[in-house]
């Protein structure tokens, strides 16, 4: 499932890919969005996972892994800097991707044990964080309660400006027209999923749901008195993780009010071409 060496970027840009599309397939699969035939079975150590695939009896699943493959394209160019998958509509729940790059990274290749050390992080600990990241994910859906039926999956692209070009769409996606704020409705509480560091690439996994939807959740997840408005232009989460560490860590998902990228500057957001042509299975 995961690359056996993390050592070059490349191979880190395989994992963080295939760490993306696992974890968009649980939510799918686990919020019942889609039939069993839009999924194939992989196992991770003892875990089923379930994975998305091209069902052409499921013009939503197909849809859905278009996405995903455009959301590739930009995570390649090292442009894509947030991922939201949520519901459309007013939004009840939403999931938060963000990705970090780092560039020119001097390269030191030790073997020790079996174990491939890169920049002084170890192959099996990055693999280890990223085990440990898709079960505290999978452990959370099997404890969100149900979604209304009249929902429908969407998502979001927003970039790092610097460095993506202003005309620059991945496929799939076009201009968000609406780059306003995401109103959320009811109750929010904001669970803290974790984050996969590779020395080349950083993950980080956030969701926010209703408080009514939470059967049992662990506390450590909870940041209370969550925010109701977000942001596209401001929304960033909270930094005191250190950026080397490929340790799972607990962080809080704050929401700015303020533009990341500068009060004059707007930053870019896509949003698919085309929504979902069928809803929930």
């Amino acid at each position: 499932l995961f690359p056996t060496t993390i050592a070059t970027e490349q191979q880190s840009a395989v994992l963080v890919k295939r760490l993306l599309a696992v974890s968009v397939s649980c939510i799918t699969y686990m919020r019942g969005l889609f039939p069993e035939s839009s999924y194939g079975t992989r196992y991770l150590d003892d875990l089923c996972l379930k994975i998305l695939r091209e069902d052409k009896n499921c013009l939503g699943s197909l849809q859905i892994v278009k996405w995903i493959q455009g959301c590739f394209d930009a995570l390649e160019r090292q442009y894509v800097s947030f991922f939201f998958l949520f519901f459309n509509g007013t939004v009840t729940e939403l999931y938060q991707f963000k990705f970090k790059y780092k560039k020119d990274v001097p390269q030191m290749d030790i073997i020790s044990n079996q174990m491939n050390f890169v920049n002084g992080v170890c192959s099996e600990d990055i693999k280890q964080a990223s085990r440990l990241l898709i079960r505290k994910l999978y452990l959370l859906m099997q404890n969100l309660g149900p979604l209304p039926n009249d929902i429908t999956l969407t998502m979001k692209l927003l970039y790092y400006n610097d460095v993506t070009p202003q005309d620059y769409q991945p496929p799939g996606f076009k201009e968000d027209e609406s780059p306003g704020d995401l109103l959320f409705d009811g109750d929010p509480v904001n669970l803290r999923v974790g984050s996969v560091s590779t020395g080349f690439h950083l993950m980080k996994v956030r969701v926010t749901t209703e408080k009514k939807r939470i059967e049992t959740i662990d506390s450590n997840l909870i940041q209370k008195n969550g925010p109701t408005e977000i942001s596209h232009q401001g929304l960033d989460c909270d930094e005191e993780e250190e950026e080397g560490s490929t340790k799972i860590s607990c962080l809080n998902l704050a929401f700015s009010q303020e533009e990341v990228t500068g009060p004059a500057k707007k930053r870019k957001v896509s949003e698919p071409e085309k929504l979902l042509l069928e809803g929930r299975k």
